[in-house]
């Protein structure tokens, strides 16, 4: 398995990393067994989270044993010395580790401020200084965030959707972690789970020696998938780069990256995935999407109050209410055209 350097951390990471997200939607034993397979399968660096739920659990028993072979990364969206602290120390109970490699400040939407005594950034000092944490890092969804966090020499590594459809100011950020020596972290790999073809987003990756991209692994058969594509190790070829041309032109301009920040909805819609709904039911198994379950998600937008609060929180700014408008008309025709068929 291919190992880079986490810009100058010192930490040196597998090429292939796992994002557990996905994995507290596992049962325990059975995303205990992921994350040990990963593990036996050669990767070497898992990226977790305060916030997910039981994740933290599940690697903390996958890897007790091996605890020295690996890195592991963590979050807090706490935004308080205080709630830093807690969660951190909760982590690593959680963890079952006496270190966290890599604590990030989880999704801000504005760069922590250094000089407040009682911020989050104090407690990620506080934390360092008792020995809980190896390195500070910060993840973000707002290009100009990430843009002033790099700029701001505080953080070791930054965390940010990276994939062959981001923007150009999105992959720009690459190079500005390797100017100031910040290990870069992909997330949304697959932008949201659009992107289907793993050998193209590995061959993108490829081009991008700095990156580490955090594939999100939920099943035993998508970890072979990835594990069998990093043993392969394609080179970008003419074949692959068709295949990214064609998606960036289906996918450019305003979709929806699924990053949540929209959220909560004050009438229980759930935007992060009814707003990119058409092209979940075009780039996926769509009958998944077709239950009644579904059916109840999508018919919800008609109680949209029009607030508009999601749309000011959008880091992208999407057009939110209308998109989500405009997904209930094209997923009610979907429906009609495809209802023989379920």
């Amino acid at each position: 398995m291919k190992k880079i350097p986490l810009g100058s951390t010192g930490l040196t990471v597998t090429k292939t990393a796992m994002g557990c997200l996905p994995v507290q939607r596992c049962d325990m034993d059975y995303g205990v067994k992921l994350i040990r397979a990963a593990y036996e399968g050669g990767i070497r660096y898992f990226d977790t989270a305060n916030a997910y739920t039981d994740s933290e659990e599940k690697l903390g028993l996958a890897l007790e044993d091996v605890r020295d072979q690996v890195v592991i990364s963590t979050k807090s969206q706490a935004r308080d010395k205080a709630g830093v602290l807690a969660h951190i120390e909760n982590s690593l109970k959680m963890l079952r580790t006496d270190h966290i490699d890599l604590f990030q400040f989880h999704n801000v939407p504005e760069m922590p401020d250094p000089n407040d005594p009682d911020g989050a950034f104090a407690g990620a000092l506080e934390a360092k200084s008792r020995g809980w944490i190896d390195h500070i890092g910060v993840t973000t969804h707002r290009v100009g965030v990430a843009e002033a966090c790099i700029e701001s020499g505080l953080f070791e590594t930054l965390q940010f959707p990276f994939s062959y459809i981001s923007s150009e100011r999105d992959l720009a950020l690459a190079g500005k972690c390797r100017e100031k020596g910040m290990g870069y972290i992909a997330m949304k790999g697959l932008a949201g789970g659009l992107l289907s073809n793993p050998r193209a987003c590995h061959a993108f990756m490829k081009g991008y020696d700095n990156v580490v991209p955090i594939w999100g692994i939920q099943k035993l058969e998508e970890l072979e998938q990835w594990l069998a594509v990093a043993e392969e190790d394609p080179d970008m070829d003419e074949e692959l780069a068709a295949v990214i041309k064609h998606d960036r032109q289906e996918l450019a301009g305003g979709f929806c990256r699924s990053c949540g920040y929209c959220m909560p909805c004050p009438v229980g819609i759930e935007i992060r995935n009814c707003a990119r709904m058409n092209m979940l039911l075009r780039r996926s198994p769509w009958q998944q999407y077709m239950t009644p379950e579904w059916q109840a998600k999508m018919n919800r937008i008609e109680d949209c109050l029009g607030c508009r609060r999601c749309a000011s929180r959008c880091p992208y700014q999407l057009d939110t209410p209308n998109l989500l408008k405009y997904m209930l008309k094209d997923y009610r025709e979907f429906y009609e055209a495809h209802k023989d068929q379920l």
